[in-house]
């Protein structure tokens, strides 16, 4: 079970105006802990005012970089990124989760494959590491990176990609798409629409070439991105989504299965299997989540965003029944193999079973 552990700020670089990349050195002891996979992020938590926080950054490094790092961008009303920005100094010690996530797919050296990524933003930290390691790692195989912007100013890691192009010559393409600023080619100027993303399909980027695409971003741009893709003949399977914050419902909703109406002031006997020990309490069936009634009675079950998109607090259903109310996170094989998203999920039935461990 993820569990937190002490990480050294041994450098903070300031990336753009409201960004900043921080670099972390965990414990030797615990350095196994932090081999992340490509795309990956850290949860990390602090206390603000008595109150815990915890928020999820992506990974910005490659595999082979030999380092940990992680992109911040402030957010408005963002008291974590605000603090990070404004206030972490190196030598602080932040206490974070090992990594997790799904943004990523498996490499073999021998391949020689296309990958696209979609980013906007902050969303180009994940996508970073990503392209840094399959360039190393699969020498055959190419890069295509949209990365859409308000304006130059704004763009992150903006050295660092050139840097990359020179490297690997004729394996990395860049399109920065700017959102206010006039570019030469009328395309590359604007936010991304369908109308942008038929004219990048039919004339910048072969479709029919893509193995996998990526996309990380605002949500709505995120949405016209996969419909694009998935109309010029891409496959679910073949894109990949990483998303920390929504405003709309995300995968469909489990379906609720118990053909039991829930009667108001029900209660449910959960059972919590956590690190080997099961433990059981009682909650209302109806207005509490199962995270939130095991974290009322002192279990110690793990958690980052409570929004239904990190997957860090999924868990699976041993017996009963329970209805997800939002999922961003699992894949539709996971919810048939009876994974739930504890955040989101509330009890159908007189007794659950639901195992961390598994």
């Amino acid at each position: 079970m993820a569990r937190f552990h002490p990480l050294e700020v041994t450098e903070i670089h300031k990336e753009t105006r409201d960004a900043v990349v921080v670099t972390l050195r965990p414990k030797e002891c615990d350095r196994a802990r932090f081999d992340f996979i490509q795309g990956q992020y850290l949860t990390f938590r602090k206390e603000f005012d008595g109150e815990e926080l915890r928020r999820s950054y992506s990974i910005c490094a490659g595999k082979d970089d030999g380092i940990l790092r992680v992109g911040i961008k402030r957010v408005d009303g963002g008291t974590f990124s605000t603090w990070a920005n404004e206030e972490l100094k190196q030598g602080a010690i932040l206490e974070a989760m090992p990594p997790m996530g799904n943004f990523h797919t498996g490499l073999e050296p021998s391949e020689k494959r296309h990958y696209a990524a979609f980013a906007g933003g902050s969303g180009i930290t994940p996508v970073l590491s990503i392209i840094k390691t399959v360039l190393a790692r699969e020498p055959k195989s190419q890069f295509t990176l949209v990365y859409a912007n308000r304006h130059v100013r704004s763009i992150m890691f903006r050295e660092e990609l050139e840097d990359l192009k020179n490297l690997y010559l004729g394996r990395i393409s860049v399109i920065h798409v700017l959102e206010t600023e006039a570019q030469e080619i009328d395309l590359f100027t604007g936010r991304i629409d369908e109308a942008k993303m038929r004219m990048l399909l039919s004339g910048w980027i072969d479709p029919q070439s893509i193995d996998t695409a990526f996309i990380c971003g605002p949500e709505p741009m995120m949405l016209t991105i996969a419909g694009s893709l998935r109309e010029h003949g891409l496959k679910d399977a073949q894109i990949k989504f990483e998303l920390f914050a929504s405003g709309q419902p995300g995968r469909a909703r489990q379906k609720a299965l118990s053909k039991h109406q829930t009667e108001p002031g029900a209660v449910t006997e959960v059972t919590v299997s956590l690190d080997g020990t099961a433990r059981s309490f009682q909650m209302p069936r109806q207005g509490t989540s199962l995270l939130d009634a095991a974290l009322d009675n002192q279990l110690d079950v793990p958690y980052a965003c409570k929004a239904g998109v990190c997957s860090t607090c999924r868990a699976r259903v041993l017996e009963g029944e329970v209805e997800m109310a939002v999922n961003h996170a699992l894949e539709d094989y996971e919810v048939r193999q009876g994974y739930v998203l504890c955040c989101q999920s509330t009890p159908l039935t007189d007794r659950v079973v639901v195992s961390y461990d598994e």
